[in-house]
């Protein structure tokens, strides 16, 4: 049963016929449909929005300064690049992704919903379905194995401070040990009482880790720097030149952006709550740019200066703080990666699947409630095993990966370059067959038809070994080919309305 609610005359203009009164073509009253609306898929009320210029910063913070990414960028090293050249490299990247997120940012700030909503808007409010279930499995894997990847470095913790705690590492039940199981299950249920108190105590929760891991990272570069005399190395013995050295950078940029190609998605799952642009603008500058640059010079800090020690190149910073002879220091440099880890997984991994499964059935599940399921299927596909599956790594994650890019560029041509941005966001929650989002039954299939030739040649880049070459940039270049593609077979002279989402919004607290 649908719930009516009138529109607020001054919310019923259309931007795009200023003398217009009242939405054209529309009943006075809106149905909102119970398979398309709840308090936690609605629009966030603009007066009392929290998520301010320091709790984006703070977010990104953790996000650029988590371990993988830190792998990430020594493996650049490893692979022959210099300092400048992974300075370079990085800000390629970072310039990349703050267009990319702002893009995605402002979208969210002005119509205040969540991605699963937002993606209604280009492919219909049932056909979003498909680009959000595809972010979502993406999510609950990786937030399984970014959970075992947590309780590893707590297991190592654990038998830091307790050594006859490794006497229950050693056995074995599907896959983890005794030990293994505890710490899992304990770091698990860390993130679902965090997520139990809402978007609120995420922001918290964010904006407490990004210092802790930017001082924590800081004292460790200091720490090798000065390990090595005050001198680092600047690269490998046979550092890359010319063409290989040029692709190999450009590379790392586009890979960089791609590794954000989950995060660019769902931007707006944060900025909804986020009370104007600048705000956006600002916070992703400091956030991505300025954090990214302090980021890549932290990492040619440790590579450098490892190097200059013995001549051998690290993968990851936890190999340092393993091998700090001092527990308390150790157990500090654990707990702080511990706490990072927790903060990237919650914000890439968890909020994205919570909206999700809540938009699947907006009538029995709110954003706790499908957080929980989609936090009970992260430990119901073992993700151990996962993690230590290249096959399922390479072709089943990397191959949805692969797919972010198409969904951003159809989503990103239809909202800025065919809607110029006019929105009528309460239609978003109509399934009024009249309704602007309603489309062919609730799908747009144009913008199916420009994303599926788009995404089965991105997989084909990221995938197929004769194409090594190029699939670093098989993200950009899917996204592009699907904006390309929907704005030619997009219908290019429609009257599109603005109308704002306040009548049906809600507060931030809500959430």
């Amino acid at each position: 049963m649908s719930s009516s609610l009138p529109l607020a005359p001054e919310l019923s203009v259309a931007s795009t016929s200023p003398s217009a009164t009242a939405l054209e073509g529309h009943p006075a009253e809106l149905e909102l449909s119970p398979r398309l609306h709840n308090r936690d898929l609605a629009p966030t009320r603009l007066e009392g929005r929290r998520w301010g210029g320091y709790s984006i910063f703070a977010l990104w913070t953790n996000d650029v300064h988590n371990i993988a990414n830190y792998s990430f960028a020594m493996g650049l090293f490893a692979l022959g690049l210099g300092g400048w050249q992974i300075l370079l490299s990085l800000a390629i990247g970072a310039a990349l992704v703050y267009c990319f997120m702002n893009l995605s940012g402002y979208m969210g700030q002005k119509t205040g919903v969540p991605f699963p909503v937002i993606s209604r808007i280009a492919f219909g409010i049932h056909g979003a379905q498909l680009p959000a279930l595809i972010r979502a499995v993406i999510a609950i894997a990786w937030f399984g194995i970014q959970t075992y990847l947590a309780s590893v470095v707590l297991r190592v913790l654990l038998t830091a401070v307790w050594p006859q705690l490794s006497a229950y590492d050693h056995d074995s039940l599907l896959g983890l040990s005794s030990l293994g199981w505890v710490c899992f299950v304990a770091i698990w249920l860390v993130q679902l009482v965090i997520l139990a108190y809402g978007m609120e105590m995420v922001r918290r929760y964010e904006a407490f880790a990004g210092p802790v891991i930017l001082l924590t990272v800081a004292s460790l570069a200091l720490f090798m720097y000065f390990k090595a005399d005050a001198r680092i190395a600047w690269s490998v013995a046979e550092p890359l030149t010319g063409y290989e050295m040029w692709r190999n950078i450009f590379a790392g940029g586009a890979l960089w952006l791609a590794i954000y190609g989950t995060l660019v998605l769902n931007f707006c799952d944060f900025a909804r709550s986020s009370p104007c642009r600048r705000t956006i603008r600002v916070g992703n500058f400091w956030g991505l740019p300025v954090n990214i640059l302090v980021f890549a010079s932290i990492t040619v800090v440790l590579c450098g200066a490892q190097f200059q020690i013995d001549g051998k190149v690290i993968d990851s910073p936890t190999q340092i703080v393993a091998s700090i002879p001092d527990t308390t220091f150790l157990v500090l440099g654990c707990l702080a990666f511990l706490i990072v880890t927790v903060a990237v997984n919650i914000m890439a991994n968890f909020v994205a699947p919570a909206f999700v499964l809540s938009n699947l059935a907006p009538r029995h599940l709110n954003f706790r409630r499908a957080g929980l399921i989609s936090a009970t299927l992260a430990v119901v596909i073992l993700p151990w095993n996962l993690y230590n599956s290249p096959l399922v790594i390479v072709y089943f994650l990397s191959g949805l990966g692969a797919l972010l890019g198409p969904l951003y560029g159809v989503i990103m041509a239809d909202y800025w370059l065919l809607r110029k941005g006019r929105i009528n966001v309460p239609e978003l929650y109509s399934e009024n067959p009249a309704g602007a989002y309603h489309y062919t039954r609730g799908v747009n299939l144009r913008a199916v038809a420009a994303f599926v030739p788009a995404a089965l040649l991105a997989i084909v880049l990221a995938l197929v070994p004769n194409f090594h070459s190029v699939a670093p940039f098989s993200w950009l270049i899917g996204a592009g080919i699907a904006a390309a593609v929907y704005l030619l077979v997009a219908p290019r002279h429609g009257h599109y309305h603005d109308v704002s989402g306040e009548c049906i919004a809600v507060d931030h607290s809500s959430h």
